[in-house]
């Protein structure tokens, strides 16, 4: 198990890059705790593989370096590293069978018959293969050699970390949520430091005690997943996390007020008058629907019945905003006007959480 550290780290694919858009990997000074368990989240093509590429030693940056334990490993070979890496795509020897394949990591470290038999056995039993253990590989479906490559990744006790770079892409759903689970009480059990990169907030979610959002090369918030929903620190982590995502509304914002259209909206807390391109940003979970004179005039477009919400979603001056209600909430036939809970409401400057200067306290 590794404390890793990204130290002033960067990395560009081109020769000479010369502006913010050559780097793939844009400075990044981050440590990640021993024996915790990471995700990396976001869209395809925001730098998650390339990350965990230069962690695993398969890529070295252009610049800075990667640490595990304070020790400076930039420039050791992966298997100098001591860390176990599971692929998007099953990587399995289709010659041998399965308990071969699961066997394989730990032969190669010269382990005992009797540990090997053991560890092997309980591997199966975690990603439920006990029965194919004498197959060959070559005849198995997809989502089971991938099921093997997970295994051989996590057959090995002694390692620094385990790496997943969206391991459950071929795999059913069912077995998905089967196989995190299996993941996270590996980690419980044993405390491996664990890196798993996804594009799937669910995955994500689920997974990690910490998740990081990765977006354009740039690490825009690390947190638990209540943090990341509570207060998203950038506007894409708003977006990006939640089904739907935070409701973004262009406002100038002062004190304890924010104008939306014309419309005063109160905030939860009080702010510095901020500059740029300002917004305040809502999840759909917050927002109200009203009768009345108060909040934001707004046009109900449809209602989504999704089975354990209904998704109201409103039209204010062609800005689309949208209501989380409750399964079995019926809406009123006048309902004209929207409100936000002045506490969920966050206030962003440039795609950046601005910090209030202080909270307000609200009677119970």
């Amino acid at each position: 198990m590794a404390k890793i550290t990204l130290d002033n780290l960067a990395h560009s694919y081109l020769p000479d890059p010369a502006t913010p858009e050559d780097w793939a990997l844009k400075e990044l000074n981050h440590v990640w705790g021993d024996g915790e368990a990471y995700a990396l989240l976001g869209a395809s093509g925001c730098g998650k593989s390339t990350l965990l590429n230069i962690i695993s030693g398969l890529l070295r940056p252009s610049q800075g370096r990667i640490l595990f334990n304070d020790a400076d490993v930039t420039d050791q070979a992966t298997a100098a590293r001591n860390i176990a890496q599971v692929f998007q795509f099953p990587v399995v020897y289709d010659t041998m069978t399965v308990r071969d394949n699961l066997a394989f990591p730990l032969r190669n470290r010269g382990a005992s018959v009797q540990y090997i038999a053991d560890r092997v056995q309980a591997i199966a039993r975690m990603i439920g293969m006990e029965a194919e253990l004498g197959r060959k590989a070559r005849g198995l479906t997809a989502d089971a050699k991938q099921k093997i490559s997970l295994g051989r990744g996590m057959v090995r006790e002694d390692v620094n970390a385990l790496l997943f770079d969206e391991p459950l892409t071929v795999i059913d759903p069912h077995m998905k949520w089967e196989l995190r689970t299996q993941l996270k009480a590996l980690h419980h059990e044993f405390g491996h430091t664990m890196i798993y990169v996804t594009h799937d907030q669910t995955e994500a979610l689920t997974f990690a005690d910490k998740v990081v959002v990765m977006h354009d090369g740039r690490v825009v918030q690390m947190g638990t997943p209540q943090e990341l929903f509570e207060r998203p620190e950038h506007t894409f982590v708003g977006y990006f996390i939640g089904s739907p995502g935070m409701n973004l509304l262009d406002a100038e914002v002062e004190g304890t007020t924010a104008r939306v259209g014309g419309v005063e909206v109160p905030l939860g807390a009080e702010y510095a008058r901020p500059s740029g391109h300002v917004q305040i940003g809502v999840r759909p979970e917050f927002v109200r629907l009203a009768v009345g004179d108060g909040g934001l005039p707004v046009t109900i477009r449809r209602v989504e019945d999704v089975g354990r919400h209904k998704i109201i979603r409103c039209d204010f001056n062609g800005v689309e905003i949208n209501a989380i209600a409750a399964e079995g909430a019926g809406i009123a036939p006048g309902v004209t006007r929207i409100g936000f809970d002045p506490a969920a409401v966050n206030v962003y400057s440039d795609d950046w959480r601005v910090a209030p200067r202080s909270r307000i306290e609200v009677a119970a």
